[in-house]
């Protein structure tokens, strides 16, 4: 199959996605609802003086973002498996990794939108200045997300077999995610200023494991789709 081909396929199936969530928004509202609640929760139960506030404020960010993502990932492929939709692409004549890139930037997508809902929100109700390194945590959001979202998904798949894949998805991921989530905290903290040098092996880490775990799901997927 040629490059183009396989582009042409990865759009026409993300497009798939895009109007199927975007036309019942099930997956978005829930994702923001939560992350929503999560922060007027912090915000009312949390008071923390000034000098801490920076130092809690990336933990309670990525794990809001990461039950969020959990909550959208737990619903990746349940509308697949409604009138066995899912076999009928398997049927396409194309790459079965296709299927999974779509999943993957679908729920990049989400993520992204709730991120850009929830994370101002954040520095507003904890009354935090913006970070003084913006490109350094946009970093962090980015390889965070990408990281947790490109694992999730596989996952995702792999629990969908299973009649209790809501409950199996979190016992999967949250172990292999803990390299991502204490590289992608500690680089947000390095964006308040707050570290003293040494993130750049955090850096390194979530390129790695990107890098790891781009390919190893591209090659695994056609598998898993026959469990």
């Amino acid at each position: 199959m040629s490059i183009n081909s396989y582009l042409d396929k990865l759009g026409v199936l993300l497009w798939k996605e895009i109007r199927s969530e975007f036309r019942g928004q099930e997956i978005l509202s829930s994702m923001l609802i939560f992350s929503l609640l999560v922060v007027a929760s912090f915000g009312f139960a949390v008071d923390l003086m000034d000098d801490l506030t920076g130092q809690v404020l990336p933990g309670i960010i990525w794990i809001t973002l990461t039950f969020a993502g959990i909550l959208g990932l737990n619903r990746s492929f349940t509308a697949e498996k409604q009138n066995d939709c899912l076999s009928g692409l398997i049927l396409c004549p194309s790459d079965r990794s296709v299927i999974f890139l779509a999943k993957t930037v679908m729920n990049m997508l989400l993520m992204a939108i709730v991120e850009l809902v929830t994370v101002p929100l954040f520095f507003i109700v904890f009354n935090y200045p913006a970070p003084p390194y913006p490109g350094w945590f946009f970093l962090a959001l980015v390889l965070g997300t990408y990281c947790f979202m490109i694992v999730g998904t596989f996952l995702s798949a792999l629990a969908s077999a299973s009649k209790a894949g809501e409950m199996i998805l979190p016992v999967l991921i949250i172990p292999l995610i803990i390299p991502v989530l204490l590289s992608a905290v500690m680089m947000t903290k390095d964006s308040f200023g707050l570290m003293t040098g040494g993130t750049d092996i955090y850096l390194k880490i979530l390129l790695v494991y990107g890098v790891i775990f781009t390919v190893l799901p591209l090659l695994l997927f056609d598998y898993l789709l026959e469990v």
